[in-house]
């Protein structure tokens, strides 16, 4: 007997994904799957993996006695699945508490494209060995992943070849054409660097409507740029990509509703995309974190608060937090620190700490001067997003 290979090839749980969406383009399987590891009555066969379903099955009692110890164990709760005319995903009652299992290998393959747009390389081959069914419809996307690389290679000169943006953006565009969102907002990005805006704007609202968080803050950005004067589209798709927990959206958020470019300004909203872009690694946003607190601009007042932030900024070589974080120092009579950090923005060229610097440095003494240069000399930036 020939068994099509396609209803036995089951898929394995992705949690992360809320898949409710597309449960109606799921045809009906009836598949009765082995249990693992097997029952005494079905050990005859070898062992075998039963699939995770998406959709997990409500645990009824079924055929069991009451638990009242004084009800009739004669009676037997009827909890068994309501008859339905089609193995549907869920019941068609009210109360939706009949859920069954799917064989989501079955999923069109636009489908599964669509869910995984915004995939990565390592997602992309991740879902790739869930079925042979999801195997076969991400071949796209993991082309595209293959001109993705390629484009970045032309587009910075690495991998041993020269430098060429006209390459970069025909492999861009290729991987973008194939469905990946990365490719797009590479293709976007080289379109706007060249003048493109039109172009650029078109490929960065594909990736936006794909759910792609990048794609939907350079979306963002752009329309900022383009319309200055209408900013409600470009601050809704800022919004998107910082719920999503893109950093850079948060930030540039938090600055266009400090501006007042949003639908109304509002300081503790202004101050909490701050925070939330700070807390992210976001650079500038910790320096404007600290001035918020330093202030109590939209967060309340704490000025121990306000230099744990300006210091954060300052070790991630934020020049305006290292002379504002050296000046705190001077006046905390630290004048070793101080130093420190005023000579690291003067020479990353903030010109207000050149005299506080010299006058310090008169008070202290040579062998002093020269650990603190040497620290300085010796003074390496910490990581963050941007």
């Amino acid at each position: 007997m020939h068994i099509s290979p396609r209803k036995n090839l089951t898929c394995f749980t992705l949690s992360t994904f809320d898949f409710s969406p597309f449960l109606a383009f799921l045809p009906s399987t009836g598949m009765n799957q082995k249990t693992w590891p097997p029952t005494k009555s079905n050990s005859d066969g070898p062992r075998r993996f039963t699939a995770f379903p998406f959709i997990r099955k409500q645990t009824h009692l079924q055929n069991r006695p009451s638990e009242n110890p004084f009800s009739d164990h004669s009676k037997k709760i009827n909890t068994t699945t309501p008859p339905s005319s089609s193995n549907s995903s869920c019941s068609s009652s009210s109360s939706n508490q009949y859920c069954y299992n799917q064989d989501f290998s079955q999923l069109p393959y636009d489908i599964i494209l669509k869910i995984a747009a915004t995939f990565s390389l390592s997602n992309v081959r991740a879902s790739s060995l869930v079925c042979k069914s999801w195997c076969d419809a991400l071949r796209p996307l993991r082309q595209s992943m293959v001109f993705l690389r390629w484009g970045k290679r032309f587009k910075h000169g690495r991998g041993g070849v020269k430098r060429n943006l006209s390459k970069a953006l025909d492999s861009f565009l290729k991987g973008a054409a194939r469905g990946s969102t990365l490719a797009m907002v590479d293709a976007g990005l080289l379109y706007w660097e060249m003048g493109k805006r039109e172009e650029g704007i078109g490929l960065y609202r594909k990736a936006a409507e794909l759910g792609d968080p990048a794609g939907q803050c350079n979306l963002g950005i752009s329309l900022l740029q383009v319309n200055p004067l209408d900013p409600e589209e470009a601050v809704k798709w800022l919004y998107k990509a910082s719920i999503a927990g893109h950093v850079r959206a948060q930030y540039q958020l938090a600055l266009t509703l400090h501006k007042g470019h949003g639908p109304k300004r509002n300081l503790q909203e202004t101050a909490k995309w701050y925070l939330r872009a700070a807390e992210g690694g976001y650079v500038r946003a910790m320096y404007n974190t600290a001035l918020c607190y330093s202030v109590g601009e939209g967060l309340m007042q704490s000025h121990e608060l306000a230099k744990k932030w300006m210091k954060r900024a300052a070790d991630r070589g934020h020049s305006k937090a290292q002379l504002e974080h050296g000046l705190s120092l001077s006046s905390d009579g630290e004048r070793m620190q101080a130093v420190v950090y005023l000579e690291l923005a003067a020479r990353a060229g903030e010109a207000a700490a050149h005299p506080v610097k010299n006058v310090i440095l008169q008070q202290m003494s040579t062998f002093s001067r020269d650990h603190a240069m040497f620290l300085v000399n010796s003074w390496r930036t910490l990581p963050s997003s941007h």
